[in-house]
């Protein structure tokens, strides 16, 4: 695999996992799943759980412990008000992103459309 590809993937992992859980909380192995749904992605739990310990840190998402019926108690993930707005910050960087590339690829930078 290239090296840019992998990096990056690696720059989308927080991006990916902040739009997952901004449609309500889900616990690491269920966002593991999601994320792994993506074939591209390529993603593995020694990316993801590091990736929610530094957010969680950082402020961008609360953890709750609850029972489960198949185990031991699951970590549920789930965004504060500062990892809604960090989100839609990336939500729409993204799209600005997105119509820039777009222009380059056309050959035309500079378009303002």
């Amino acid at each position: 695999m290239s090296t840019w590809v992998t990096q990056l993937r690696k720059g989308l992992m927080e991006f990916c996992i902040l739009n997952l859980l901004q449609h309500g909380e889900s616990y690491g192995y269920e966002i593991l799943q999601s994320l792994q749904q993506i074939e591209e992605l390529v993603v593995t739990d020694s990316t993801v759980y590091p990736i929610l310990s530094r957010l969680r840190k950082d402020g961008y998402l609360k953890v709750q412990v609850k029972p489960s019926s198949s185990g031991p108690p699951r970590r549920y993930f789930s965004l504060t008000a500062l990892g809604r707005q960090r989100v839609e910050e990336m939500n729409l960087y993204w799209t600005n992103l997105q119509v820039g590339i777009d222009k380059l690829k056309r050959g035309n930078p500079g378009d303002e459309k």
